[in-house]
């Protein structure tokens, strides 16, 4: 096991199969690192059964996905409750995308149950699913394939006939796990339990909130700095080009000035327009950005710090939206409401418009150091 898998076991539970690993509800800094895309696609806890407090038989049993960032905001919130954590395979993907591709399923599921033996741990047959990973699990097919057959009543029923429908051998030994879909955010765990396993509309409603798009950035952020470095590269190689050929103390003097406007479209794209996002009043992402970032010209423009020429001026003026158009449409893979087919749509549209606008702020740019 992994160090940072061994730092959050702190003990066992004794069961009637096997001792369980008993986990910390206190994360550590692997929860902050993974924030900053430090070992995200590595940051996984292995598929099985785990414990929080002192679970016994008759404790909840909640279901998440086995990245370990969607286990660690679980058992976080489980702070103060005995329960049982059933981890499902799901690839090192989170519930709700993992629902969606399938690994968040009912065969998955089921498996999981039937591999720890879940059965013989708990004396109760409900399970806590996520509501974000309900697209994934078929209730009634849970419940009926954890289901136990009773031994065939003797001349009645072959043996090898054993494995059709319970109900037609009558009565049932084990009527198998019934799902209890749980709230949207695990947060509300206690308040669900406190409402007796019922979820009120606020539990049930995705939200993408200030705190909810914050939380998104530093991803984000990191995530695309390779875009930002060759942005970096590009402009100081022309800026280099002058009249004479090619010169290098205005490629460090020009060079330096495009990288400090190039980074604070950057972070208009990836930063400030997602934090205002609900105030830019246009629907898609790539329309918002282009609006921070001509916003962003202006002020520039303004301030006197786009540099002089009117060939230059005209040059940033398309190459600041256009990054910032770009670098915020990349948020909408990180919002909760955007759609495959709404995506595509925007990128059709706004692709174009920021290549149009880069390629000609580029030649504007050229042009502007060769006059």
């Amino acid at each position: 096991m992994k160090q940072k898998n061994r730092q959050m076991i702190i003990g066992t539970v004794n069961t009637p199969i096997r001792e369980i690993p008993q986990v910390a509800t206190k994360l550590y800094w692997g929860a902050v690192k993974v924030r900053w895309l430090i070992g995200r696609d590595h940051y996984l806890v292995a598929p099985g059964l785990y414990a929080t407090g002192k679970p016994d038989e008759s404790s909840d049993v909640f279901v998440t996905a086995n990245y370990k960032l969607s286990f660690d905001h679980l058992r976080k919130n489980l702070d103060g409750i005995d329960a049982w954590i059933l981890v499902l395979d799901t690839k090192g993907v989170n519930v709700w995308c993992a629902a969606g591709k399938g690994t968040f399923g009912t065969s998955e599921l089921v498996h999981r149950i039937k591999v720890t033996r879940l059965g013989k741990i708990v004396n109760h047959r409900k399970i806590i699913v996520p509501q974000l990973g309900a697209v994934g699990i078929a209730a009634h097919l849970v419940k009926s394939l954890t289901a136990v057959c009773p031994k065939p009543i003797p001349g009645t029923i072959k043996q090898s006939q054993t494995n059709i429908n319970p109900r037609i051998l009558g009565e049932i030994v084990d009527h198998g796990f019934r799902v209890i879909f749980g709230p949207v955010r695990a947060k509300d765990i206690k308040a669900f339990i406190q409402n007796r396993y019922q979820t009120t509309t606020e539990m049930r409603t995705v939200t993408f909130n200030f705190s909810d798009r914050i939380k998104l950035l530093t991803v984000d952020i990191v995530y695309a700095r390779y875009k930002l470095f060759a942005a970096f590269a590009i402009m100081f190689l022309l800026s280099a080009i002058d009249p004479q050929g090619v010169n290098l103390i205005q490629a460090i003097n020009n060079g330096l000035t495009a990288m400090i406007l190039i980074t604070l479209s950057y972070f208009t794209g990836i930063l400030i327009t997602p934090v205002v996002l609900p105030y830019i009043p246009v629907r898609m992402f790539a329309f918002k950005g282009l609006i921070s970032g001509f916003f962003l010209s202006g002020i520039l423009f303004l301030t006197g710090d786009l540099g002089v020429g009117y060939f230059g001026i005209a040059a940033w003026f398309l190459l600041l939206p256009a990054i910032s158009s770009f670098m915020t449409m990349n948020f909408t893979g990180a919002s909760t409401f955007t759609s495959l087919s709404g995506v595509k749509k925007e990128m059709k549209i706004f692709v174009p418009i920021q290549i149009f606008m880069v390629s000609t702020g580029l030649i504007l740019y050229i042009i502007n150091n060769l006059t």
